[in-house]
């Protein structure tokens, strides 16, 4: 039964990983997509296998759309997607679905690692604790997939600000210059460059701009974005310089960077002691007194007064 349970964890391991490696790294359509932009993009798409579009997104989203949701919860699921820049149709019926999956997946492994459990109320809490766990696993992967894709937007701000200075300063307008900063943007920071298309797209639209900037906001949630749109929102009331208004604000991002990287590097020394002290300290004190540890335990075995 033990080589049972380590054969199944190890393939359960190849598959994940093999599947990772295969849809990010060697996925075929990943490499017709390229030679669709570079050639013509039509005949790329006929190109493309359908095979290869598989996804669990046909079997998470019927079990999903099972799951009772509020209409107030379901927004906020939404809302949360959105920030993690998860947009499709099916995003929450999807997020549901795995939260469904995991859960009954763990319940599966618990019942069949259960009769090995000798205590009995651990044997009962076993169960109840892994289908917890599998239902929260999803949002607390949102909730990181959230705060990184915050963070690079965040670190790509200057960039940004700066793009916008000099296409205000070459005259064009906010709206032209924000088209043309999600253009030049769009490899380097993709993130961004999704959300100011949202935003051009919504103007375009017929929303007002001071909108679909507090939209903007809205989405990301981040504390710099908030302040950039309110400088932005403020210079178009009041029609002072967005250039003046956004290089302060770089400066300002670029200046607070720098304090963030020197704070981190002054904690670097407190938070490898519990390091050093439970990992280098053990393995030091084994490789240089190791030997006359063994040497002093041998002499006094043999120091027995019974002999």
């Amino acid at each position: 039964m033990p080589i049972f349970f380590a054969s199944l964890l190890f393939f359960l391991v190849l598959a994940v990983i093999g599947a990772f490696g295969y849809y990010y790294y060697v996925k075929p359509s990943r490499l017709l997509d390229q030679l669709s932009s570079a050639g013509d993009n039509r005949l790329a798409a006929e190109r493309k296998p359908e095979s290869v579009k598989f996804s669990l997104t046909k079997i998470l989203e019927p079990i999903g759309k099972l799951l009772p949701v509020g209409a107030q919860d379901e927004s906020i699921v939404k809302q949360d997607l959105n920030s993690a820049g998860l947009r499709s149709d099916t995003a929450v019926s999807v997020f549901y679905g795995s939260k469904l999956v995991l859960a009954a997946a763990l319940l599966s492994v618990s019942l069949l690692l259960r009769s090995h459990i000798d205590n009995p109320i651990l044997a009962l809490v076993f169960p109840l604790a892994s289908v917890g766990v599998g239902y929260a696993l999803p949002s607390f992967i949102l909730g990181q997939l959230i705060d990184r894709r915050n963070e690079r937007i965040r670190l790509a701000l200057p960039d940004v600000l700066d793009l916008v200075v000099i296409c205000t300063e070459a005259g064009c307008g906010l709206d032209q210059a924000l088209v043309n900063v999600a253009k030049e943007l769009k490899t380097v920071h993709p993130e961004v460059s999704e959300e100011l298309s949202i935003v051009n797209m919504e103007i375009l639209a017929g929303k007002g701009r001071s909108e679909a900037l507090r939209n903007f906001a809205r989405r990301i949630g981040e504390e710099e974005i908030k302040k950039l749109v309110t400088i932005l929102v403020q210079t178009d009331r009041f029609g002072t310089s967005v250039a003046d208004a956004l290089r302060t604000q770089s400066d300002y991002l670029r200046i607070r960077r720098r304090q963030e990287a020197e704070e981190r590097a002054g904690k670097v020394g407190v938070k490898l002691v519990f390091p050093i002290f439970f990992f280098c300290l053990p393995s030091l004190l084994v490789v240089t007194a190791g030997s006359g540890i063994l040497q002093l335990v041998h002499n006094l075995g043999s120091m027995n007064p019974s002999q």
